[in-house]
């Protein structure tokens, strides 16, 4: 039987726990290459007046990481936000107040990766129009990360871009709730979880950040 999409009545027995458990057995599927049955023009049909997401993902705009396919998601199930280095800004915060407050996801993932060419560029200190001052926004996560003396901090460190890029997703979770008031008492009444996530962009897998 096809999987329907969310209405308000399921979306409502949707806690912060089940809808991250959710993402994650959605994401092993993928893995399995099992995705759920469904057809996604019932779902173009069934969320025609009105949606009903569990989850909001703030991901990276890498071409790598189709969110909703990584997540065997369909039509209406979670919101996504997309942006190089997946930091927060005002507009960000404001779309996760909509998708959380008005419309009911129930967690926000910040979903960072392998691999990641805006953490590349921050490491490089690349300057390029207005890329410049966004890879500013990820710097704080390059600065944190201390290495031993003589080591590379620049992009040819696989190891150091990958540290620095589940920094910035800590970095990034935390600072949804310190800049938003709206989502932070969602998340002190147990009404919303904010996870943060890194994908493996050689194997699709996607691993909690503690």
């Amino acid at each position: 039987m096809a999987k329907p999409a969310y209405t308000k009545e399921t979306q409502a027995q949707v806690t912060p726990a089940s809808a991250l458990q959710e993402l994650m057995d959605g994401n092993a599927r993928f893995l399995k290459q099992s995705p759920a049955e469904r057809s996604l023009i019932e779902q173009v049909e069934q969320t025609a007046q009105g949606q009903f997401p569990i989850a909001t993902v703030l991901c990276c705009i890498d071409s790598r990481i189709p969110v909703e396919i990584v997540f065997d998601q369909g039509v209406g199930d979670i919101f996504t936000a997309r942006i190089a280095g997946n930091f927060v800004n005002d507009d960000i915060l404001g779309s996760m107040e909509f998708a959380s407050k008005l419309a009911g996801a129930r967690v926000i993932m910040v979903l960072g990766h392998t691999s990641c060419g805006a953490v590349k560029g921050a490491c490089d200190h690349a300057e390029l129009g207005l890329l410049t001052q966004m890879l500013d926004k990820i710097m704080p996560a390059v600065n944190a990360v201390k290495t031993p003396e003589g080591t590379d901090r620049s992009s040819k460190n696989a190891a150091f871009v990958n540290e620095v890029a589940e920094v910035n997703v800590r970095h990034t979770v935390a600072a949804i709730t310190e800049r938003s008031s709206v989502l932070r008492d969602m998340v002190d009444a147990g009404e919303l979880m904010v996870v943060g996530a890194m994908y493996d962009v050689a194997s699709g897998k996607v691993s909690l950040v503690e």
